[in-house]
């Protein structure tokens, strides 16, 4: 049985539109999911999609890229500067490499969060720019 609470937690339902708010609400459900969805017994660090990807040689990799970089399409899609851009493609190729190589770059991915790097960047954009997208967080 399929918990729908937790579903939406996750993203599952994730706003369509072009507005700012509904632009961070997918990025920030794309981020959770990349990067903190499972929680590691034990260790008490959450781990997501991008490490558990990483652990299917070349292709792995590839999707977690290809998913980083559509955060990327979507803060293009805001107006961010070049310059943002450029960090934030940066971050998400710096993870790809490292993450390439076998096994170190697994442990790699679990400790470098390129997606909430990014996520970060966008964020203070929003909040500069689009003020009222702002989430109080309690």
């Amino acid at each position: 049985m399929v918990d729908t609470g937790k579903l939406r937690r996750m993203g599952a339902e994730l706003p369509l539109g072009n507005d700012p708010l509904s632009v961070r609400r997918r990025i920030e459900g794309l981020e959770r999911m990349l990067e903190g969805m499972i929680e590691v017994p034990g260790l008490g660090r959450k781990v997501g999609l991008d490490a558990m990807l990483g652990l299917i040689p070349v292709a792995g990799d590839l999707i977690a890229a290809a998913m980083g970089l559509y955060l990327v399409w979507e803060a293009r899609n805001l107006g961010m500067s070049k310059w943002q851009l450029a960090r934030m493609a940066g971050n998400v190729g710096f993870d790809t490499l490292v993450g390439a190589v076998p096994v170190a770059g697994d442990l790699f991915d679990f400790l470098y969060r390129s997606n909430t790097r990014n996520l970060k960047i966008v964020r203070k954009h929003l909040d500069k720019h689009h003020p009222h997208t702002r989430v109080l967080e309690g």
